[in-house]
């Protein structure tokens, strides 16, 4: 491949990664002055509007047949999934301590794209996936005064995790048919009904009291988290190298934990600076190893 375009890729994929650092910072800005269910429910209809509009515009082709029920797979997973269950645990979580716990991202999807594809990687490839869940979940239950059972924040965490995986295993297999950014449109647009009733349920409930900053953070994670991220993700998972771009996202918790400190000014301890660091060497390496069998 020509290193332009090798170039072209990694930048478009580290631009995504940075779009997505910013969503756990910013919806724990957004709960200022809104109520979890409305953020992680509005901004999919946000970014289901802008779906429909580009879908309508490029007159892309409806999926068919089996596709339809795997969309259904990749909305639940980073449609409805994802986004509900990190906006309830932030309402408590800090910022930095949910970035570490999401950090395990990369591992797992790594997880559900071997069982999903039917591939048999190394020992070692389980070995350090198996850390790497050990790891996340050692640090979740750790607390000032040592281990303590696992709070419903992070229950909620490691329930994101699973379902952004399954998502974002799913969606990469059904890119390669539909496209990649047809996929996420078409995910949206899928979900969008129960997303609507849900923001209509949640407005009712609890009617947002915001202030023009958090109606920025909000207009962020539907224009950009959910919509925008996946365009400059998908398109430098298409550039490619494949296995070279995905790796990027193995800095997306450092990034999160970063933005974190500047942005809510939360204190980055010593916890969450190891935790963090076990994470992610456990996720890179569940990765190297997946790839090098391949």
């Amino acid at each position: 491949m020509p290193v332009a375009l090798s170039r072209a890729g990694l930048g478009w994929g580290f631009l995504g990664v940075l779009a997505f650092s910013l969503t756990i910072p910013l919806t724990k800005v957004a709960l200022t002055g809104m109520s979890a269910l409305f953020i992680g429910s509005a901004r999919a209809v946000v970014a289901a509007a802008l779906a429909l509009l580009v879908l309508s515009t490029m007159r892309a082709r409806r999926p068919v047949g089996a596709q339809w029920a795997r969309l259904a797979v990749v909305a639940g997973g980073v449609v409805v999934g994802f986004p509900l269950l990190t906006s309830f645990a932030l309402t408590t979580a800090p910022a930095g301590h949910s970035a570490v716990v999401i950090g395990l991202l990369p591992a797992a999807t790594a997880v559900a794209g071997v069982v999903r594809g039917g591939e048999r990687p190394s020992r070692a490839f389980w070995i350090f996936a198996g850390l790497g869940a050990v790891a996340a979940v050692g640090f979740a239950a750790l607390r000032t005064d040592g281990l303590a059972p696992l709070d419903w924040s992070d229950l909620l965490l490691l329930g994101a995790v699973v379902a952004a995986a399954i998502g974002y295993a799913e969606g990469g297999l059904l890119a390669r048919e539909l496209g990649s950014w047809q996929t996420i449109c078409w995910a949206l647009v899928l979900a969008s009904p129960l997303m609507v009733t849900l923001t209509a349920i949640a407005w009712v409930a609890e009617p947002p009291t915001a202030t023009p900053v958090a109606w920025l953070a909000f207009g962020y994670l539907g224009v950009v988290s959910m919509f925008l991220g996946f365009f400059a993700w998908y398109r430098g998972l298409a550039i490619g190298p494949l296995s070279r771009v995905s790796q990027i996202q193995l800095v997306q918790p450092v990034l999160s934990i970063g933005w974190a400190t500047l942005i809510l000014r939360e204190d980055l301890d010593r916890a969450t600076v190891l935790g963090g660091l076990a994470v992610i060497l456990c996720a890179g390496l569940a990765v190297r190893t997946r790839l090098d069998r391949k």
